[in-house]
């Protein structure tokens, strides 16, 4: 009598006040989560903070190294409803959303604060309001994990896009990411994260590029030679969650789910930064060869590709140059 009297009690003054109580007793909302990289990953640290964070009535169930969804199939699974959380990339967003593809062209962003600067700008917010209407989602934030740079096994010196010329460089499946293998210069092959090691093991790729905390946390650093400062993408992922679980939530929950996203992502971000800046000397020191080529050339090659190309003709007018502006 006294439990029901008090539940009876909860829910009049909840409804005078307008707040909607979940039911005494009900299981907390479960957000499964699901990427690619491994459990030692920045990110999963990252996440690690999202879930002591997370507001009540909600729960963080995270799988790593594409053991639930293998890369590229994320997206999808959150539009079907078989995942509630996945770290995306633009280049999948790009493959239904064909304007996002700017978001993922070489050179576009200058560096880390420069693609949050863009998300937070009133025509950064135009872009996410597109590709979360279209594909029924909601974007929590872009996640630096790094700026990507070539790594090879063969010791041939890299110094323009032409002496990429023939190399097997992996890069993920996907249109976006295929052009951009091709706007190096190089000979892009389709394959999965987690067969990268192998298949600089066995030569069936040349090289591979990832931003340099990857090349440490998948250990690719003992299957190369060299490491070429390319610099060509400011590496991001887009944190995001299924409509319907978002629409699941109270507005406290929502609320409380974006203001741990974003605290996270903070740190992450902070975190990739420190340790970028103390791998390049690490991986000199286990014998690889690390050197920057002609940045200009490869810049000049990659944007004039892009340009020239049909992913060009879905670019929304002026838009790159509000991203190279002072807004952005």
């Amino acid at each position: 009598m006294t439990l029901s009297l008090t539940r009876r009690a909860l829910l009049a003054a909840a409804l005078a006040c307008g707040v909607a109580l979940p039911a005494l007793g009900q299981e907390a909302q479960k957000l499964r989560f699901s990427a690619v990289f491994s459990e030692k990953d920045i990110r999963a640290q990252m996440m690690q903070k999202l879930a002591e964070a997370l507001p009540e009535g909600l729960t963080l169930e995270p799988y790593y190294g594409g053991n639930l969804f293998k890369q590229g199939t994320e997206l999808v699974a959150l539009q079907r409803g078989n995942l509630e959380m996945g770290n995306i990339a633009p280049q999948d967003v790009a493959n239904q959303v064909p304007e996002f593809s700017i978001l993922t062209a070489a050179y576009v962003f200058r560096d880390a604060d420069h693609v949050r600067a863009f998300f937070a700008s009133d025509f950064g917010q135009e872009m996410v309001g597109r590709a979360e209407e279209q594909l029924q989602i909601k974007i929590l934030g872009p996640t630096y994990f790094g700026t990507r740079q070539v790594g090879l096994k063969p010791e041939t010196e890299i110094k323009t896009p032409a002496d990429l010329a023939g190399i097997k460089l992996r890069m993920p499946g996907g249109d976006a990411w295929q052009f951009l293998g091709q706007a190096l210069g190089a000979n892009p092959t389709p394959m999965a994260y987690a067969e990268v090691y192998t298949g600089l093991q066995t030569g069936a790729i040349d090289g591979q590029d990832n931003p340099l905390p990857n090349v440490e946390n998948m250990k690719f650093y003992e299957v190369m030679s060299q490491i070429v400062l390319t610099s060509h993408l400011v590496g991001y992922d887009l944190l995001t969650i299924s409509r319907t679980a978002w629409d699941a939530m109270s507005p406290e929950q929502q609320a409380g789910l974006q203001a741990a996203a974003t605290t996270a992502i903070d740190w992450s971000q902070a975190e990739h930064l420190k340790q970028e800046g103390a791998l390049a000397a690490s991986f000199e020191e286990k014998g690889l060869e690390i050197y920057e080529p002609d940045v200009a050339a490869f810049r000049a090659h990659a944007q004039k590709m892009y340009l020239e190309s049909d992913l060009a003709k879905s670019w929304p007018e002026g838009l790159l140059d509000k991203i190279n502006g002072p807004g952005a």
